[in-house]
């Protein structure tokens, strides 16, 4: 009797293979060809989960939103559910959800950069990209409100602080990513210390 494929196993398989590619030698290598055979399959099988290449992208950059997206979420529970340095550590935690501190996050951060900055040229890319915005900057927002609560009736500056964080965390992401021997976890540690400080002092000043 054939072994039964569980369909959604395999296409998490083919997604696997596709960030495999991307971190390793970039987005434009990630063809149906290229990734069977990373995956070890032909490219038969590949078409049986994914009809086309853009299929496969989309769904690939689906996936690595919802995974990041998903930490995010976790992070800001107990960021909720926390208090005094406790607090303070589980906002460091949530911030380092999006930088690439380990080999896990660094594979999705490479992955999720690339397909980022392929969607402002490919409109297939263009919602997953405007989602994968939204999300993050939803769950930066909540955080925003949590440190910030004088501002909770001044929307504006709520959002001018979130864009701050947001290109900040941003900026050491990218730069973790292609400088890796001198953005080390430490120093990405002491900008987002650094950048807290400042929020802190203006809502203690307020």
């Amino acid at each position: 009797m054939p072994k039964i494929v569980d369909a959604e196993v395999r296409r998490q398989e083919v997604v696997q293979a596709v960030f495999r590619i991307i971190a390793s030698d970039g987005l434009h290598r990630a063809s149906l060809r290229e990734v069977a055979d990373e995956a070890g399959l032909a490219v038969g099988s590949v078409r049986h989960y994914f009809a086309s290449s853009d299929e496969l992208l989309v769904y690939s950059f689906a996936s690595v939103v919802d995974r990041i997206v998903a930490r995010l979420e976790a992070a800001l529970a107990l960021v909720e559910d926390s208090e005094g340095a406790e607090h303070h550590n589980a906002v460091l935690n949530l911030l380092g959800q999006l930088l690439p501190l380990d080999e896990e996050s660094a594979v999705d951060a490479c992955v999720w950069m690339a397909f980022r900055q392929a969607a402002r040229i490919t409109p297939v890319l263009a919602p997953e990209a405007e989602r994968s915005h939204r999300s993050v900057a939803a769950v930066i927002g909540r955080l925003m409100v949590l440190l910030r609560p004088q501002d909770v009736d001044n929307p504006q500056a709520l959002v001018t602080e979130a864009e701050r964080l947001l290109a900040t965390v941003d900026g050491l992401c990218m730069h973790t990513l292609l400088q890796p021997e001198w953005m080390t976890a430490a120093m990405c540690s002491d900008v987002l210390e650094a950048h807290l400080q400042t929020l802190q002092a203006a809502s203690a000043r307020a």
